[in-house]
């Protein structure tokens, strides 16, 4: 890995394209990046064991939401031409009428984001047009138009009554903006944008060669409901406190399936909580100092070129400079000329010049870019105030809630953070048996290089001789994973298992209209699939037809076998997960991938159970065309809190000419699909911790790692199928490297599986995956890397839940007094000197003698999701509002 790191070559980059070099701070970079509290927690559907990591997301929504002036903003998305696909799609929903079909994207905005909207537009018969905004023609089947701000080149170019002209065609404005920009910049809101996205990569997060980042999106409140992602909204505990909760979850794929907002599943958690996390540290003034000098350095330079003879293109700018030389010859020598001196300088059409400067911009950088434009005055006469119209300047207050004001110190940061961790479960704490998510170590070994300056900070589009360390770490990692799933090509460029899904199936798309099978568009979709495979059809412009399973928890042949038939004609692909949703290895898969290739179909399957298939079978072999894998899951790139997360795909030969290309970086099949993520290679920077893994643990420790896999699952099962009956299995009687516990038949006693699983937090666990894929169920999967010990301490607490439950079948206490209903139990209840429940504190607090060694104590009591969904609130100012809301 450092031989990897070290052939990076780090200069200077000033390329811009929405990608700036920036400082992590220490106190973040240490407590949160390196720190396996923060990176080891899951998404946090357990709302109560998750306030930490909630509450450092409310406060980036806010952050968000005041810099663009906006009423909402999500907790982050996947990149920001992502989020410019997302806007586009979010006015397709909200802008009604059949002959409405265009989408206008400003010619300014940054190729990646154009690339990425045309790729996501074509299969939803979204016409899009690139062109100068002045040319927009907004008509009737206008839905929206996406304007950058600043734009590519950095010009700040006035909107003036876009958004009202906008307005009066029934269409929507879209901005993507920069949100250091954005503290001295007059705020979208402000000149009436409906929806504003951007990435907040500068805000402390390394470039990583492209990725993750967090991407953002705010709204108008009328338009809540519509926006893509998660939402962080408070509402209130049990006791009338103040919770945390991700809020109007019913919008979201895993329920509305094929109906959902987007296929959205894991965003950027993480890299969102640093970002916010920058804004705390710095606190408004800081933010604005540190734009100001950026600002104040590209005035300079701008004034220097100009005194060098070479013409600045635009007059108002934010960071970046936008130069024309005479004529192309000058140009390159200017861009060789950086190139020796280590800088990259982005070149231009004709005879043009970028450079766009960021935080690490010092004195001697500075005078090294004068020198290269040729100035050869004197600097201290040069202007360095920001190059901004009295009109373009922000004059609104942002972010004067105290939270932005109360840590400047790095004992009181640091002290935050710690808070802020200790309110939630991750794996430091305790194992987390989610089935479907497989929450294995993240080793520490696997971890370190991802903070090195070798892989952080190298700029997506440097040249790629720059870049011969990560060349090689793709080359083996894309070689590694076609060895292992049976493919022939494998692009890493999906940048979440939700892209993967997306990517692949648009392969499969490109493949029958190469053939001229253009009425091929039928995805077959077992009803126990992920709310993502659906939710990825649609995407790609698919009609889902939905296929039974049968008792045994396997796909119904016959079914598939009618539904293959009846739509043979349009069949495009069958959409299956193997090993099965419901845990157990289907013993007909090869019969059914047969099925669907004689009926001329692909089949796609979903890698999401990869880890027990890891060294022991290959999707390849057993007749998949395209898979995509969860490298946050099988290849131990971590949760983050909900991300960030990788899902490439991996193709049979016929497939790989359609593999994504990019408009920026040579690469890609050379019949393209188009653009999945902004970057090349998805999130780079994360990639060295799946390499590590395999290259540790080698052919042999892989196989075993899915043989313990199986072995841990199949160990839980036969400990509790006596207390909680295991819902499917094979012919064997054994399960996967996942089981089903069936707890509906408690329901007649008044218990739901929702008591069972916010009980376990009064025994210091995380639930495993609840009432997916089947309601009143638990799925449990311990993954290989828990020890026996950690595996009996959770049956053990299961068990002990178990009597709890027979206390209430016999009668010797109602349900909805017993410790299940009431769970979980704070401290401050426990601890009260009032205590009218009709079991003992010690059976709440300690309910087994370990628990007295280390007990975590869950922040607060069950959370009331209802009252929240009716009383939305999504910033850190409505703290006070929550209490007074009845």
């Amino acid at each position: 890995m450092a031989d990897y790191a070290g052939r990076n070559n780090i200069l200077r980059s000033y390329l811009g394209y929405g990608y700036h070099d920036t400082i992590t701070p220490p106190v973040i970079l240490r407590n949160i990046l390196e720190n396996p509290g923060w990176y080891t927690a899951y998404t946090p559907y357990q709302a109560e064991i998750s306030q930490g990591r909630l509450e450092a997301l409310l406060i980036f929504q806010t952050l968000v939401e005041e810099l663009t002036g906006m009423a909402m903003a999500n907790a982050s998305l996947l990149d920001e031409a992502t989020a410019g696909a997302e806007a586009m799609t979010m006015c397709g929903r909200l802008v009604k009428g059949k002959d409405r079909d265009t989408f206008f994207l400003s010619d300014r905005c940054h190729p990646q984001t154009i690339a990425v909207v045309q790729t996501r537009a074509e299969p939803l018969n979204i016409r899009v047009v690139v062109a100068p905004v002045a040319d927009w023609t907004l008509d009737a089947r206008c839905i929206g138009g996406l304007l950058q701000y600043p734009d590519t080149t950095g010009a700040v170019v006035d909107p003036g009554d876009l958004a009202d002209r906008m307005h009066a065609a029934g269409a929507l404005l879209c901005v993507a903006s920069d949100l250091m920009a954005l503290t001295l910049l007059k705020p979208p809101g402000e000149f009436g944008a409906d929806v504003v996205i951007g990435n907040s990569q500068r805000f402390g997060v390394p470039l990583g060669y492209g990725g993750p980042h967090a991407a953002f999106m705010s709204c108008r409140e009328e338009y809540r409901r519509q926006m893509p992602g998660r939402m962080i909204g408070i509402s209130k505990d049990r006791h009338g406190n103040p919770a945390l909760r991700m809020a109007l979850q019913t919008r979201e794929q895993h329920i509305r399936r094929q109906k959902a907002t987007s296929n959205i599943c894991t965003a950027q958690v993480l890299l969102a909580v640093c970002a916010g996390m920058y804004a705390v540290w710095h606190g408004p003034d800081g933010l604005r100092r540190i734009a100001r000098r950026m600002a104040g350095q590209a005035h300079l330079l701008a004034g220097a070129a100009r005194a060098a003879g070479i013409t600045v293109v635009t007059d108002h700018f934010f960071d970046t400079v936008h130069l024309r030389l005479t004529d192309g010859p000058s140009r390159d020598r200017l861009v060789a000329a950086a190139l020796d001196a280590g800088v990259n300088l982005r070149k231009e059409a004709d005879a043009d010049v970028i450079i766009a400067l960021d935080e690490r911009v010092t004195d001697d950088d500075l005078r090294l870019l004068l020198t290269l434009v040729g100035f050869a005055g004197d600097a201290s006469r040069l202007s360095a105030q920001p190059a901004l119209a009295p009109a373009q300047l922000r004059s609104s207050d942002f972010l004067g809630n105290p939270i932005f004001h109360a840590h400047r110190s790095e004992s009181s940061m640091m002290r935050l953070l710690r808070r802020l961790q200790g309110r939630d479960i991750a794996l430091d704490t305790s194992m987390i048996p989610l089935g479907s998510c497989t929450m294995k170590l993240n080793a520490a070994a696997e971890m370190i290089p991802v903070t090195w300056r070798g892989f952080g900070g190298l700029h997506p589009f440097a040249p790629q001789a720059q870049a011969q360390g990560y060349a090689a770490l793709f080359s083996d990692l894309e070689r590694w994973l076609a060895e292992i799933t049976g493919f022939a090509a494998v692009s890493l460029q999906p940048n979440a298992g939700s892209q993967g899904e997306y990517a692949g199936l648009l392969c499969i798309r490109a493949w029958h209209r190469s053939r001229g099978d253009l009425h091929r568009d039928i995805c077959l979709i077992p009803t126990s699939a992920h709310g993502t495979n659906p939710a990825s059809a649609v995407m790609a412009g698919m009609e889902v037809v939905a296929v039974r399973c049968d008792d045994a928890g396997n796909i119904d042949l016959e079914d598939l076998r009618v539904k293959a038939d009846q739509h043979a004609d349009r069949l495009a692909a069958l959409m299956v997960t193997y090993p099965s949703t419901h845990g157990v290895f289907e013993e007909a898969i090869k019969t059914v991938c047969e099925l669907i290739h004689e009926k001329g179909g692909q089949v796609y399957m979903d890698g999401a159970n990869m880890n027990a298939m890891v060294g022991l079978a290959r999707p390849g072999d057993i007749g998949a065309d395209v898979l995509h894998l969860n490298l946050h899951k099988t290849f131990c790139i971590p949760h983050g809190g909900g991300g960030p997360g990788m899902g490439p795909i991996g193709v049979a030969a016929h497939l790989a000419p359609f593999l994504p290309g990019h408009p920026v970086v040579p690469g890609g099949g050379d019949q393209s699909l188009g653009t999945i993520s902004a970057a090349q290679q998805g999130s780079p920077s994360i990639l060295p911790i799946s390499w590590s893994y395999i290259a540790m643990m080698g052919a042999d420790g892989l196989r075993k790692a899915s043989q313990v896999a199986i072995l841990n699952a199949n160990y839980v099962a036969a400990r509790l199928k006596g207390a909680y009956p295991v819902l499917y299995s094979g012919r064997s009687g054994r399960v996967a490297h996942e089981c089903i516990l069936d707890l509906r038949h408690f329901k007649a006693v008044g218990i739901e599986a929702e008591d069972v699983a916010k009980r376990l937090m009064d025994f210091g666990f995380h639930a495993p995956t609840m009432s997916f894929p089947v309601a009143g169920t638990l799925m449990v999967e311990p993954t290989e890397s828990e020890d026996r010990g950690e595996l009996d301490r959770f049956c053990e607490a299961m068990l002990a839940i178990r009597e709890e439950i027979a206390q209430v079948e016999g009668g010797e206490i109602a349900a909805d007094q017993s410790p299940l209903s009431m769970a979980p139990h704070t401290q401050d209840e426990v601890t009260a000197e009032a205590w009218d429940h009709p079991y003992s504190r010690a059976q709440a607090a300690f309910p087994l003698p370990w628990l007295r060694q280390g007990k975590y104590w869950p922040p607060v009591g069950r959370i009331d999701n209802v009252w929240g969904d009716r009383n939305l609130f999504c910033s850190c100012n409505a703290w006070d509002a929550v209490l007074t809301t009845k």
